[in-house]
């Protein structure tokens, strides 16, 4: 087998990778596959006309980013969703996101600015067109580029890591509005953005506590009325 022969098929082993991959985050992150739902390998490759590697290079990566999870007798699992450590996983999150968002609210610089700002137009683009999972992507988008903006590492990797862990929740949280963000939301966000731009350090924090506890409050209302088997899976 020539070299030429041998790199083709490698790009095209991480062509259809990168295919499942993308395709499997947006079903998991949109709760299209189920928390706990068993992943059929074999399926896959006939899904996606692939062979089982490309599809084991898939679950890898899903596997670092939290999605799936690959169980003892090496059978993987989309990642069950804990709803019972909801109260305690929001006020993690939010003690992080006063942090960062008092922090950059001092240190930002016009670059970080620019950054925060271009997240934002992208998230109310996502709204506006009523797209989920660009919603989710550009959410966290928008605070972490926040976060970078502390220049505290720790804390940017602590909250990264608790962003990630809550897409799945966040996509609830837009469930509750059936997918179509009232502007109030969107505007919110531009608050926080003024605050920073105008280094009002207790005005950023103040905003961004009570953008968590909104997320809280509506989250808990909708499991109230509406607890589905999708989120409460507890494994």
């Amino acid at each position: 087998m020539s070299k030429t022969t041998v790199v083709k098929e490698k790009r095209t082993r991480g062509e259809g990778a990168n295919r499942i991959f993308n395709t499997l985050r947006e079903e998991i992150l949109s709760l299209d596959l189920s928390p706990g739902q068993p992943v059929d390998e074999v399926g896959l490759a006939e899904r996606f006309g692939v062979s089982r590697s490309p599809v084991r290079e898939a679950l890898v990566r899903l596997a670092s980013k939290g999605l799936v999870n690959t169980l003892p007798n090496k059978s993987t699992i989309i990642a069950p969703l804990n709803i019972e450590e909801f109260p305690q996983y929001i006020d993690a999150l939010d003690l992080l996101q006063r942090a960062t968002h008092r922090l950059a609210a001092k240190l930002r610089t016009e670059k970080d600015l620019e950054e925060i700002d271009l997240c934002q137009q992208q998230f109310t683009t996502a709204v506006e067109n009523g797209r989920v999972v660009a919603m989710i992507e550009r959410n966290q988008a928008f605070h972490m580029a926040i976060a970078k903006a502390s220049r505290n590492n720790y804390l940017v990797k602590s909250y990264s890591s608790l962003l990630d862990e809550g897409r799945r929740i966040l996509r609830l949280y837009f469930r509750s509005y059936n997918d179509t963000l009232p502007p109030a939301l969107v505007v919110e966000h531009n608050h926080i953005l003024e605050a920073i731009r105008s280094q009002d350090a207790d005005l950023a924090e103040r905003l961004a506590h009570e953008h968590s506890i909104e997320v809280k409050t509506r989250f808990l209302e909708y499991l109230s009325t509406s607890h589905t088997p999708a989120v409460s899976v507890n494994m």
